[in-house]
């Protein structure tokens, strides 16, 4: 029976995979992430899911998988992590009473198969207050952060509404992802 692999070291697709139900094992990829920046945000995303999904496939060649890749985008620049509090603080500002948008690419490799997909999402937060923005910078949640917030956390509170899917701004659309690897065989899906 072919294993399921996770290509990724972040424990929020950890957790949304583990919805699965079923084993899998996680891999760290050593994949480039560079990327030319004149690249759309869809391009970006799906780029560097299949870099690492391929990475973790050399070392797991009769595995499924799954690589993935998420970015923020607001007024057609993409937020990475910020850098440090001020960056955040920045970041946060530039979304505050704003819709952004979030990117989750993923890729997933089987043998010579491989899938690629992402998932867009709006997320439009509340008007915030410099006392808000100081105490979300103060809990810590920011700094590890594509667009500097946790939408699974404390950062949850800033958001008004969303229009997509939220598992994609946690981290990995585990609903479509569930769709490929079922199209792709893989046996232990319902």
């Amino acid at each position: 029976m072919p294993n399921l692999v996770l290509a990724s070291s972040s424990p929020r697709r950890k957790e949304l995979l583990e919805k699965l139900s079923i084993p899998f094992t996680i891999y760290s990829p050593n994949a480039d992430e560079s990327v030319d920046k004149n690249l759309t945000p869809s391009e970006i995303v799906s780029i560097l899911a299949q870099r690492k999904a391929k990475n973790a496939a050399d070392q797991y060649p009769d595995s499924y998988v799954i690589g993935s890749d998420t970015v923020v985008a607001h007024k057609e620049k993409v937020l990475g992590k910020p850098a440090d509090r001020e960056s955040a603080r920045k970041m946060l500002l530039g979304l505050s009473g704003c819709t952004h948008s979030v990117y989750t690419g993923v890729s997933v490799v089987y043998g010579e198969s491989v899938r690629t997909f992402y998932e867009k999402t709006d997320v439009t937060f509340w008007e915030l207050s410099n006392e808000e923005i100081e105490w979300y910078l103060d809990s810590g949640e920011p700094f590890d952060k594509a667009g500097g917030y946790g939408i699974q956390g404390q950062g949850g509170l800033l958001v008004k509404s969303i229009h997509g899917d939220y598992y994609s701004v946690v981290g990995l659309p585990i609903g479509r992802l569930c769709r490929v690897l079922k199209h792709m065989g893989f046996p232990q899906l319902y």
